[in-house]
């Protein structure tokens, strides 16, 4: 059957061989839709971002743009506003059918680390054709914060399908008659529409990073002081000023559900509805939000970059979307369910290395 293949299959894929690594697997590396990818134990400054091309090797084109080569083994901290390039442990040979989509992970959207997967002879960032016989790169861009990384850490994931099944308006209506996927009103429009909440109680609304902070070691869950890294956002007029350059963190107005049986993930809504981009750092897992898998609806988290003019932003304006994919079969686990899953139930919250 068509469609994004689930746990068990990943687990069957690697077994053949078709998902290979220079290490084992970790526990928790394979995800209910999803497998984490590791950085591997070097890294290359180079002087700007860039695609293979076709008929190209990464390795070949890393001469011309590194600047230095690091080793991440002891640990090595990744600057902000700088380009890096690591090899991740993991490497695809696909067979005729199957592709893969890349994705950051939820923390590494929070964190507003800008990384994406390229591959040899890649025209495109994240896509991953099928057939693909080669390594896999991730590139990695700090945005708001310098961070320190080693080998093992999982910045991305991906995502494998079996040809394409991503639901209709048509389809997506439907399902949402038979199980609600949104609370109140869905909007559906390529995809399920969701909106920003800018009227919380007590009046914050999100965070916003501060310019000038200490270096965020990934490994250290709950380890810092939010107030040392993001400022409040507050407002009691349903709305606030997004300033040029700067980096929120902010909470949809829908509580979202993803049915056992699909997948989801979050794309841009229209390029034209304002002067900022809600980046779509995630996929989201069957399961997420779903009363069987201990969820009763979970907001979207969303991490908004202000473009070059000052943007008001509304209370439920539209800002983004969820495009809805069927499995292949259910996964054998959802997320939330035995399973380490920091984000089922979640309203506004900052990625897990922090704590209020």
């Amino acid at each position: 059957m068509t469609g994004v293949l689930p746990s068990q299959a990943l687990e069957a894929l690697i077994a053949r061989g078709v998902i290979a690594a220079e290490v084992p697997f970790a526990t928790g590396q394979v995800q209910p839709a999803s497998l984490d990818l590791r950085l591997g134990t070097k890294a290359y400054r180079v002087r700007a971002s860039f695609l293979a091309g076709a008929g190209r090797r990464v390795a070949d084109r890393l001469a011309a743009f590194t600047m230095h080569e690091i080793d991440l083994r002891p640990g090595a901290v990744l600057e902000k506003n700088c380009v890096y390039l690591i090899p991740l442990m993991e490497r695809l040979s696909l067979p005729p059918g199957l592709s893969a989509v890349a994705n950051a992970k939820s923390s590494t959207g929070r964190l507003d680390l800008l990384t994406r997967v390229i591959t040899d002879g890649g025209v495109e960032f994240d896509r991953i054709p099928e057939g693909y016989d080669g390594p896999l790169y991730a590139e990695v861009c700090p945005r708001s914060f310098s961070v320190l990384v080693r080998p093992g850490q999982r910045l991305n994931q991906i995502r494998f399908r079996d040809g394409q099944s991503v639901l209709s308006d048509t389809e997506l209506r439907a399902l949402h008659a038979v199980e609600p996927l949104v609370t109140g009103e869905a909007l559906i429009s390529e995809g399920l529409g969701f909106s920003v909440d800018l009227s919380l109680p007590g009046g914050l609304v999100g965070y916003r990073a501060k310019p000038h902070t200490g270096v965020v070691d990934l490994d250290r869950i709950g380890h810092y002081p939010a107030r040392d890294f993001w400022e409040e956002v507050r407002s009691d007029e349903a709305q606030i000023i997004l300033d040029p350059g700067a980096f929120y963190i902010l909470v949809s107005r829908e509580a979202v559900t993803i049915p056992p049986d699909y997948a989801a993930e979050m794309a841009p809504y229209l390029a034209m509805v304002g002067e900022f981009r809600v980046h779509y750092a995630g996929f989201f897992d069957p399961g997420f939000g779903h009363a069987v898998a201990g969820g009763a609806g979970s907001r979207g988290v969303l991490e908004v970059r202000c473009h070059e003019a000052p943007f008001v932003l509304e209370h439920g304006q539209v800002v983004g979307r969820l495009v809805y994919e069927r499995m292949s079969e259910r996964p054998a686990t959802l997320y939330g369910q035995g399973i380490a899953s920091n984000y089922q139930g979640q309203g506004l919250k900052l990625a897990k290395q922090f704590r209020l």
